[in-house]
């Protein structure tokens, strides 16, 4: 049982109609199950037309807003209908999240940064999974709604969590960090990502940074030293009287080698004052550096960097986020990072690319969006990633053509106004022995483009 009908009364002051004792909870009826709490949030769509639906699907009951008491959704629900009545439910979501963090006793990892987020979250869960139970999202759940259910979601006797915390707009780390209170903070990287919202490198630096304000007290904060704006990060661990562990040449922590392959690399890392050799499963050296601050986190709360390196043998890269996976009946492979860019990510993509064996290493990026007055600029800046790493590129938005105008004709071979026309021209064009990159920020739709490339030419 995750919430007794007794904590959620405590946890959020509501009105219960019924028994509510739930073992998760849920905002979406899609994938909801049995037993859980079904959340009505307003959002997109209001959760109060979603209540019926999730209690016919098993739901232990539903959390819904006083002001919908009345609204015809929830008057034609049954009257034995388990409600629980509060002011807010995203408020009460929260209330919930603080709840869950106050009795949770595990040790608690949160991670920000402008790329690499999701891929150390994940390489943390399967480090940690070799020294205790774990909880963490499924998903990128890094948000105001997705923050707080991933807590509210947190087991009390997990031995550990980790959660992932974004931003694309001033403001939003800090109520977030100071609900996750984190035991250990890791700060990936500062990069130009959302860089039209936030203006400078140095106002995302102060961004991300407000991630240590919410530390316990005590707490670690985690920086890699070769990335921008690190002054500013360091001032703000030291401001919040954190204890710092920088990654890098000299620190507290380096990546000594990294022999790079095209399924992984072998790896030697200096953690304090022992030197560790290991083997991840996931290629490309913004991979290694992710791993190196996954382990001086566990490091830093005590646990066994050792055995967690070990265990990063199994981690492996997931959807959108560097996935490989076979096309053309096997005879071709596609490198799925559809999920995001930004220049760093790119570039870093670009790179991995290069390290797979193919008859021809084939590029079909999208628009890196929300950039501002430097867009134009930041996609012509990959030309040079291009031509050393890409035999061909094929190039889709209207900023990625600011890249195609920068590359020889010989490698840019197509550019198009959007994914959904270019789809089907890249799927056409692969042949056996290829490697296909495909990436673009999530607003390009290059997830467009993974699927025809899967449906045209699966296994």
């Amino acid at each position: 049982m995750l919430w007794s009908a007794q904590d959620l009364i405590h946890a959020t002051g509501g009105t219960m109609l019924g028994a509510i004792n739930a073992t998760g909870i849920s905002i979406d009826t899609r994938s909801l199950q049995p037993g859980d709490l079904f959340v009505a949030l307003t959002d997109a769509r209001d959760g109060h037309d979603f209540v019926a639906e999730a209690l016919a699907k098993g739901a232990a009951g539903a959390l819904v807003a006083k002001n919908a008491m009345h609204t015809d959704a929830l008057k034609a629900l049954h009257a034995d209908a388990a409600l629980l009545v509060v002011e807010d439910t995203l408020a009460t979501l929260r209330d919930l999240a603080a709840f869950a963090r106050a009795r949770f006793k595990g040790k608690l990892f949160a991670i920000t940064g402008s790329v690499g987020k999701t891929s150390t979250k994940e390489m943390m869960r399967t480090a940690l999974e070799s020294l205790g139970t774990v909880h963490a999202a499924d998903a990128s759940f890094n948000n105001h709604i997705g923050v707080p259910l991933t807590l509210a979601r947190m087991p009390p006797n997990a031995d550990y969590a980790v959660i992932e915390i974004g931003m694309n707009h001033p403001g939003e780390v800090a109520p977030l960090a100071q609900l996750a209170r984190p035991d250990a903070a890791i700060i990936t990287n500062i990069a130009s990502t959302h860089i039209g919202h936030m203006g400078s490198l140095k106002a995302i630096a102060e961004e991300k940074s407000a991630l240590f304000s919410g530390l316990v007290t005590g707490g670690a904060a985690i920086l890699q030293e070769n990335t921008a704006e690190y002054v500013v990060l360091e001032q703000a661990a030291r401001a919040s009287h954190a204890r710092l562990f920088r990654v890098g040449g000299g620190a507290e922590a380096e990546l000594v080698s990294a022999a790079l392959g095209p399924d992984g690399s072998d790896l030697v890392a200096r953690e304090g004052g022992q030197q560790i050799s290991f083997w991840l499963g996931a290629p490309g050296r913004h991979m290694a550096e992710n791993a190196i601050l996954v382990l001086t986190a566990i490091a830093a709360i005590g646990a066994d960097p050792v055995r967690a390196a070990m265990a990063l043998a199994q981690f492996r890269p997931v959807k959108g986020r560097g996935a490989r996976r076979n096309i053309l009946g096997g005879k071709a492979i596609l490198l799925d990072e559809s999920y995001n860019a930004s220049t760093i990510s790119v570039r870093a993509a670009l790179a991995l690319l290069d390290l797979i064996p193919g008859r021809r290493r084939i590029a079909v990026l999208g628009d890196m969006r929300e950039m501002g007055d430097l867009g134009p600029a930041e996609h012509a800046s990959l030309a040079p990633d291009v031509r050393a790493h890409a035999d061909l590129l094929f190039t889709c938005g209207p900023l990625m053509g600011h890249l195609h105008a920068a590359v020889p004709a010989s490698v840019a071979v197509m550019h198009v106004e959007d994914a959904e026309r270019l789809a089907p021209l890249v799927a056409s064009a692969i042949r056996p022995g290829d490697v296909v990159l495909v990436k673009g920020s999530l607003g390009s739709r290059m997830k467009l483009v993974v699927e025809a490339l899967e449906d045209q030419h699966a296994l």
